[in-house]
């Protein structure tokens, strides 16, 4: 008995697994850019020393990252143009 309990508990946390994951916010267009572009062109600032996050909200990319002399700095960039907000 205690097998089919268990087996049918692991049954239903792969069904409702999915649904528990889901997020209420919405992907990115099917034509924006690679998010990788999006940090190429990050990388590339005066005075970059490394990204410390990155969020997708609000139809958006905000990249967070520290310069050389330990400034904080938040972009927000268009995930289409990949050119910041």
């Amino acid at each position: 008995m205690s097998r089919f309990l268990l087996a049918t508990s692991v049954a239903v946390l792969f069904a409702v697994a999915p649904a528990l994951a889901a997020d209420d916010k919405p992907l990115p267009p099917p034509n924006a850019k690679k998010l990788s572009e999006i940090i190429a062109k990050v990388e590339q600032r005066d005075g970059f020393r490394y990204v410390d996050e990155v969020d997708w909200d609000s139809g958006a990319y905000t990249v967070t990252y520290y310069t050389a002399d330990k400034a904080k700095v938040e972009i927000t960039y268009d995930p289409v143009t990949a050119e910041p907000k």
